[in-house]
């Protein structure tokens, strides 16, 4: 098996830009998918660092789908009317959030 040899960070902006437009994860499921659960607080600094103008990071909410800037502030408008331009339903802050994949051992065990 290979060995990803890229860093913590690398990993979880690539793990940003494979959310598909429209769609949305949370800062948990992103961290997951980069190779790093339970360090959804990474990938929230990541994201506060990221100088990429290109980069989805609107496509990233709270687990509960909560937008994480403070309501009303310039950065909370800018990821609502991002996510909106790209046909996501944003009601007060929120969105809902897609129910994340099962892995086997959730199947089995009946983990959620």
């Amino acid at each position: 098996m290979a060995r990803d040899t890229r860093t913590s960070a690398e990993r979880i902006l690539a793990a940003v830009r494979a959310i598909p437009r429209g769609q949305v994860a949370g800062y948990g499921e992103v961290a997951r998918r980069a190779g790093l659960p339970g360090r959804a607080r990474l990938a929230a600094r990541v994201l506060g660092s990221n100088t990429d103008p290109d980069l989805p990071w609107h496509r990233v909410l709270r687990s509960d789908g909560r937008i994480a800037f403070p309501e009303g502030s310039e950065g909370h408008l800018e990821q609502s009317r991002r996510l909106r331009a790209e046909g996501v339903r944003v009601e007060k802050g929120r969105v809902r959030m897609p129910r994340r994949e099962l892995d086997l051992d959730a199947e089995l065990w009946g983990l959620r």
